[in-house]
């Protein structure tokens, strides 16, 4: 969906970067056929490669070429404003004059987002784009997803971070063994899951009573602390927890990896 962020998420090997490589045209499929665009990305895909940025998980440009002339031979190819570009490298703090083999991996990898970004693209694909990066720097890079977002361009993230998928994403695919097993609104994916609730009692207390209730699961007791999932309709919990002595109460919402991980248990097909 246009001005879309969508995640992307799998362990190694689940097939993210494969998807990618076809969808860019590295890769060619054994069977059907992707569209950008709605253009074929095979076909078509000189056209679509003018619209788009990149940054491949394993950004490399050859080792002796500096980031700057890196930048002019893609805006050459691009014919596209070197401006933006030195905005950026300000932004990111990369230095663009020493050559790509002489730079960390981190500095390496502002430059692959300069690259990917500079030209103000229609789409972007990102794979594991904050790789290397130090948390002020991932940071600033999802401040920048966020305006590239308003600016109406539609980004694929492919990340192990899931906590920057689940700050920025709006809606993610997750890939299981080469197959596209759900795509799901971040916000759905959260609120059935449930939330993890710890309860802390000042008078003894029915606890068997909390483990029969509608929506309470996984309950753990350890003296007059209760902890346990609420998922559902909450109503027969709230009216329980209301008519006994309650000193404490802990509300945590899951994270994305533990809604993630449930996609991979064994049991499910």
């Amino acid at each position: 969906m246009k001005g879309e962020v969508f995640g992307l998420l799998g362990p190694n090997g689940a097939g993210k970067t494969t998807l990618i490589r076809t969808l860019l045209d590295l890769l060619h499929p054994s069977s059907g056929n992707a569209r950008i665009f709605g253009l074929d990305s095979h076909r078509d895909s000189v056209r679509i490669a003018q619209r788009l940025g990149h940054l491949p998980g394993e950004f490399a440009f050859g080792n002796r070429i500096t980031g700057a002339e890196m930048l002019s031979i893609l805006a050459d190819i691009r014919r596209a404003d070197l401006g933006h570009s030195d905005d950026l490298a300000q932004r990111f703090r990369a230095d663009l004059s020493r050559p790509l083999g002489e730079l960390s991996r981190g500095n390496r990898q502002k430059v692959g987002l300069i690259s990917a970004v500079f030209h103000r693209p229609d789409l972007l694909i990102l794979d594991e784009p904050t790789s290397g990066l130090d948390p002020l720097m991932q940071e600033e890079f999802l401040s920048l997803v966020r305006e590239e977002q308003t600016r109406g361009c539609t980004i694929l993230i492919s990340s192990h971070e899931l906590d920057e998928v689940e700050r920025v994403c709006e809606r993610v695919g997750i890939i299981r063994d080469g197959r596209l097993i759900a795509v799901e609104r971040v916000a759905d994916l959260l609120h059935r899951a449930g939330r993890r609730v710890a309860v802390t009692f000042g008078d003894p207390v029915d606890l068997a009573g909390l483990e029969r209730l509608a929506g309470v699961s996984s309950l753990r007791i350890e003296g007059s602390r209760a902890e346990f999932t609420a998922s559902g309709d909450v109503d027969a919990l709230v009216k329980f927890l209301a008519s006994q002595d309650v000193s404490e109460v802990e509300i945590a919402h899951p994270t994305l990896e533990e809604v993630f991980l449930t996609y991979y248990d064994e049991k499910r097909t």
